[in-house]
């Protein structure tokens, strides 16, 4: 059961309901009291002074209050108190006046461990002291009354009595503090008391059983008292575990942060509690609509937009790579756990603030009005990030882009939601705006698409994607200058379907560093498989944009380098222009980290992205591909020929290699090799094969002495 008033540790408004339920209710506690302690003699109170047991029993009340059995799932608030077993021990041993001094005891010496109001005390001891009470008189019922001169000692004809004096024990203790919550929270109190009914059910069923195994152990001898607290030590000590592990599976181990799984979990309440108060709203609407007719010429109104929102932002750290590289990963560690700090520090109450992975966050706004309130919180977290940084002797800024989408409007579910979330945050990134909210105009994914990101995240699973090679052909001899790796998806129903028709969807989520990934691994591990028969051929792997944003990308192809045994130049990476210019910021950094690594970068679809000589000249590129949309009208468009001619001579000059793309006649090849175009490739030399089919053409290629390509 919740504690009263555990959301603040403040009395409640003098005169509400809930401050007149507390004050009836200690009110009553205090009768209790004096009516108990009134009975007590003498010589009760030199039993007590005197038998070791009792001093026994309170140290373990006391401590079992001040520790109590918190399993996963459960708060320090409604844990299992193993004061409990002993207390209710001290009242079938020595009656009412003990146990509920004892009780009282541990409550005030907890809450003042704890710092609890002076309200929340004196409830609490009320609440035991009226429970204990209730109980007692189901003993005196069944002619079972124990006094510390005059203990009592069940047998088994006596646990009948026992069990429903515990019962009674429960129901009362359950339903005091479930009467303070329900005025607290403003809901029933049958409402209040289902929350967690059957843990609790369970909780004292064990705890109030063991009860006469205690008072039969301290009968004998108090030296007994202590062994029955072993199991107790041994289920605290185990529980204390299981949270701990809970705690490491739903929480990231840097920051502390929540992580995907428990930001799944907080989703999903906060999306079926505003479903919930979106349909008592509606109910309520609709018993406005049965009642007075509207008068003669009044319009009716059009639904009304959902009032009950829920929020869920992706937020992504600009630059972020700039700081691994320049100060390495443990400063970097460092920026990402002061991030987290001002991220929690600068939401509302009750937002949840959680880390996906490497420099991306989640904030998932429970409650939120609208849109507008919605950029609120947007703009308060950049704004906490926009704080100069200072670390290790460095001063440097952030900046974050931010997506949001917003449930009902934009998503149903938390899936839909966080992928809307992210093209948001995508569409800031492109934008340079910092803050975007979901769009459907600005979102290609329609929903035949949509159903095509679904299969294509199972297909990531289930091993669907596959690598197609393709040759790259010197002009001038015909040795082979590389293979490049095309991606194939090997869809279930549609047969082989090629990048265009897929790639693009995935460039919106998440799902594009695991296709990247994956395609890095297999184009390394069948590098790696060439290599050894002495096939030592280059791999050219193509990069998307949002690759370029992955801080990860670069420790992904050097571990996979390191754990093959290839070298460097066994990878080539190809960029292609219009990445480059629209994202000089961010892809530079990354380009330059890969070409530090030693891995050879080539320069895709030139021709297309307008480049400016001097940029061009700055890009730590060994190849430059011209754009297949050139190379395809060679020979019959004179200004095309003008262009290719230009751009080999200008990469002549600039010390680059040449590679002419979609080369599908001897004729253009010939012109090509007669401009000065360094390599060619297209189906004129090889098409796109499987990697059996080109791991045969390789061996065959291998053997015969190089000719010129015609």
């Amino acid at each position: 059961m919740k504690d009263p008033n555990n959301t603040r540790n403040t009395a409640p408004r003098r005169g509400s309901p809930l401050w007149i339920y507390f004050v009836v209710v200690i009110l009553l506690g205090v009768a209790a009291s004096a009516v108990t302690f009134t009975g007590l003699t003498g010589a009760d109170l030199d039993a007590i002074a005197g038998a070791p047991v009792f001093w026994i029993l309170a140290c373990f009340i006391i401590f079992g209050e001040l520790r109590p059995i918190i399993t996963p799932g459960s708060t320090e608030n409604n844990g299992a108190t193993m004061s409990t077993t002993f207390s209710f021990a001290a009242l079938l041993y020595a009656g009412l006046p003990v146990a509920a001094a004892l009780q009282a005891v541990a409550v005030i010496t907890c809450g003042i461990f704890r710092g609890r109001a002076p309200h929340r005390i004196a409830f609490n001891v009320a609440q035991y002291t009226l429970s204990l009470a209730a109980a007692q008189l189901v003993l005196a019922l069944f002619g079972a009354r124990a006094t510390p001169t005059d203990l009592w000692v069940p047998d088994g004809t006596d646990l009948p009595a026992i069990a429903l004096a515990g019962t009674v024990y429960f129901v009362c203790n359950d339903t005091l503090v479930g009467s303070a919550v329900a005025l607290h929270e403003r809901v029933s109190l049958i409402k209040a008391l289902r929350w967690d009914l059957g843990y609790q059910v369970l909780v004292h069923l064990a705890l109030l059983g063991l009860a006469p195994l205690m008072v039969v152990a301290m009968d004998r001898s108090a030296a007994f008292v202590p062994l029955i607290v072993l199991p107790f030590i041994a289920v605290y000590l185990n529980a204390s575990a299981s949270v701990r592990r809970e705690h490491q599976a739903l929480h990231d181990g840097l920051t502390g942060l929540p992580n995907r799984k428990l930001l799944i979990v907080r989703t999903e309440e906060a999306l079926a509690e505003a479903r919930s108060a979106e349909k008592r709203e509606a109910g309520r609407s609709e018993a406005d609509k049965r009642g007075p007719r509207p008068a003669l010429g009044t319009r009716r109104r059009k639904a009304d937009p959902p009032k009950h929102r829920a929020g869920l932002f992706l937020l992504d750290l600009d630059r972020f790579k700039e700081v691994n590289d320049t100060l390495g990963h443990p400063t970097g560690d460092r920026l990402l756990q002061l991030v987290a700090h001002r991220l929690t520090h600068s939401v509302r109450p009750g937002d949840l603030v959680a880390r996906l992975g490497g420099d991306e966050f989640a904030v998932l706004l429970p409650t939120v009005r609208d849109e507008a309130a919605a950029r609120e919180v947007a703009a308060r977290l950049r704004a906490a990030l926009s704080e100069p940084v200072r670390l290790d002797g460095m001063s440097f800024d952030l900046e974050g882009s931010v997506g949001i989408a917003l449930f009902p409007d934009h998503a149903p579910d938390f899936e839909l939601l966080l992928q809307r979330a992210d093209v948001a945050m995508y569409n800031a990134k492109e934008a340079r705006s910092g803050v975007e909210i979901y769009s459907s105009r600005k979102d290609r994914n329609s929903p035949a698409r949509l159903r095509m990101l679904g299969d294509l995240r199972r297909a990531v699973d289930r091993s669907e994607l596959e690598l197609h090679y393709q040759p790259k052909v010197s002009l001038r001899d015909g040795q082979l200058v590389g293979m490049e790796a095309l991606l194939r998806w090997r869809h279930p129903e549609k047969g082989i379907l090629e990048p265009e028709a897929f790639l693009s969807i995935a460039e919106q989520t998440y799902l594009m560093r695991s296709i990247t990934h994956h395609v890095v691994e297999a184009a390394l591990a069948q590098a790696a498989a060439w290599w050894r028969e002495d096939l030592t051929v280059q791999v050219a792997v193509n990069a998307s944009g949002r690759d370029l944003f992955d801080t990860g990308l670069t420790e992904t192809i050097e571990e996979g380098l390191l754990a093959r045994g290839l070298p460097a130049a066994a990878l080539q990476l190809e960029i292609t222009e219009r990445i480059l210019m629209n994202e000089p910021a961010y892809a530079s950094d990354t380009v330059g980290a890969l070409a530090e690594l030693g891995i050879p970068l080539s320069l895709d679809d030139f021709g297309t992205g307008y480049s400016s000589l001097v940029r061009l000249n700055r890009l730590p590129v060994e190849e430059i591909k011209i754009d297949s949309s050139f190379v395809g009208r060679l020979t019959e468009s004179p200004e095309d020929a003008v262009i290719v001619r230009s751009i080999v001579d200008l990469v002549r000059t600039l010390g680059l290699r040449s590679v002419a793309e979609g080369v599908e006649d001897p004729a253009t090849a010939r012109m090509l090799r007669e401009m000065g175009c360094d390599a060619a490739q297209g189906w004129h030399f090889g098409r796109p094969m499987d990697a059996d089919t080109a791991t045969d053409w390789l061996r065959r290629h291998m053997q015969r002495a190089p000719e010129p390509a015609a």
